[in-house]
């Protein structure tokens, strides 16, 4: 449906934002590039929630919302060390 896509777009681009704003690069990521890390740290929070857990985190809570932010701070941080870079300061 037409505003699940909506949802997920949004509930990715606050995940990746929070996320970008954690690890200190939104300066170099736009909107875009915020919506993928959130969304894709979505699966990734989740795969590990549900590995450790056993539980499986659905729809857009404030709980999702947390594992999804988790997500995009290792995907974020596994970037950085493949691209050999630091924080860059401003």
């Amino acid at each position: 449906m037409v505003i699940d896509v909506v949802l997920w777009i949004v509930f990715g681009a606050l995940a990746g934002w929070i996320a970008s704003m954690i690890m200190g690069t939104d300066a170099q990521q736009g909107a875009l590039a915020n919506i993928i890390v959130g969304i894709v740290g979505a699966f990734i929070g989740g795969f590990i929630v549900r590995m450790v857990t056993g539980m499986e985190v659905e729809g857009f809570t404030v709980g999702s919302l947390l594992v999804a932010i988790l997500g995009a701070v290792i995907l974020l941080a596994i970037v950085r060390m493949l691209r050999g870079g630091s924080r860059h300061h401003a």
